[in-house]
């Protein structure tokens, strides 16, 4: 009976222990949980803190065209107008390389996910709900929709 017992307070002993060392276990996991989330919630804070950064950065040299060109001495429009170009394609190409895309409406079938419909208007050349004006374009970023296209729409009947 004594042996027994012993066995029994050997085995109590062990499954202690054992016990013992998976609280650790967990208590290091739980640990390293908490620290990963920790790092990934500030990664995440950091990541929105600086998202535009890298646009920001593609639109500085535009920015330093528009003052150089309202800067720019003399009376030559036709000058003038091919500098605005420029800039106008400079800060377009800035935008498509981030992933902004302005969106093609005229002739297309009103979606509303899409486009805006500030007018109505019958159409004998166009279908019925096919966008025949665009009154301001509308952009996505990359498979989003920044800004809807406002259009004007055919209504026929």
């Amino acid at each position: 009976m004594e042996e027994e017992l012993k066995s029994e307070e050997t085995r109590v002993n062990v499954e202690q222990a054992q016990a013992e060392e998976y609280l650790q276990l967990l208590q290091r996991v739980q640990a390293d949980f908490d620290n990963f989330r920790r790092r990934t919630i500030q990664e995440r804070e950091d990541q929105a803190k600086y998202c535009s950064m890298r646009l920001a950065t593609s639109l500085l040299p535009v920015l330093d065209n528009f003052e150089r060109a309202l800067q720019a001495p003399g009376d030559d429009l036709k000058q003038f107008m091919e500098g605005m170009e420029l800039i106008y394609r400079q800060l377009k190409g800035s935008l498509e390389k981030e992933g902004v895309q302005a969106m093609e409406a005229v002739g297309r079938e009103f979606d509303p996910n899409f486009h805006e419909a500030v007018m109505h208007a019958p159409s004998e050349e166009h279908t019925d709900n096919t966008v025949i004006e665009d009154f301001q374009k509308g952009y996505t970023l990359l498979d989003r929709v920044i800004r809807p296209a406002m259009v004007k729409v055919a209504k026929n009947g």
